[in-house]
């Protein structure tokens, strides 16, 4: 007898099995060159599961492009713990920024399905840029705001947001040449606990800067 939690674990499992089947073939081939009944076969799945889980095509592609980086988007929940003191919350967002590189070989492979979105885009990247990138940037940008006691937001504070979030991504986007020079540094999930660390002191120092800075300039007016 099949009980309720096997089946629900079955389901899991068929599912996950098609999306990482899904990410592999749409990362090496592309969107149009990977067939769904290739997909398929890989996950060991019939072709109608696509239409049960995903709807069609562009549904699995879209869970492939977003779900192996994991539940929460980068460094998005900032807003949330906004209110706790300024390196918690550094240390919190740059803790959930790297926490993807945890789950090894997948991220390899989904930043080569983000590169290949670049060259051959279906849509996919825009709506991450809209449902994750510019929240996660809004947010950070209010948390410079009120931490430099700012009535509005100037171009400062998006090129502080920008630079803070741009050391980060840099690990995603430069991960083999990260590997090839200095291997330990992503090697294990205590080395990028103590990376999120670092960055989380980097980003404290160049706000203390832009303090520093901002001060100066008013000096300089007077």
């Amino acid at each position: 007898m099949v009980t309720t939690e096997n089946s629900a674990t079955e389901v899991h499992d068929a599912r996950s099995r098609l999306v990482m089947s899904a990410l592999r073939l749409f990362a090496e081939k592309g969107y149009k060159a990977a067939s769904t009944r290739e997909i398929c076969d890989t996950a060991g799945a019939n072709i109608s599961a696509i239409r049960y889980y995903f709807g069609d095509k562009q549904g699995l592609y879209r869970a492939a492009f977003t779900e192996p980086m994991g539940d929460l988007p980068c460094g998005s929940n900032v807003a949330e713990y906004a209110d706790l003191p300024l390196p918690e919350v550094l240390g919190r967002f740059f803790s959930e920024f790297l926490e993807p590189f945890k789950r090894g070989e997948e991220l390899g492979l989904v930043m080569k399905l983000h590169f290949r979105e670049m060259i051959e885009p279906t849509g996919a990247w825009q709506q991450e840029i809209d449902a994750e990138i510019k929240p996660q940037h809004a947010a950070l940008v209010s948390l410079l705001k009120a931490h430099l006691g700012l009535s509005d937001t100037d171009a400062d504070v998006h090129r502080l947001a920008f630079a803070m979030i741009g050391m980060a991504v840099y690990f995603y986007v430069g991960q083999e040449i990260v590997s090839a020079i200095s291997p330990p540094i992503l090697t294990t999930p205590k080395a990028i606990d103590v990376l999120a660390e670092r960055l989380a002191g980097y980003a404290l120092a160049m706000i203390e800067g832009e303090v520093a800075r901002r001060a100066q300039d008013s000096t300089n007016e007077q």
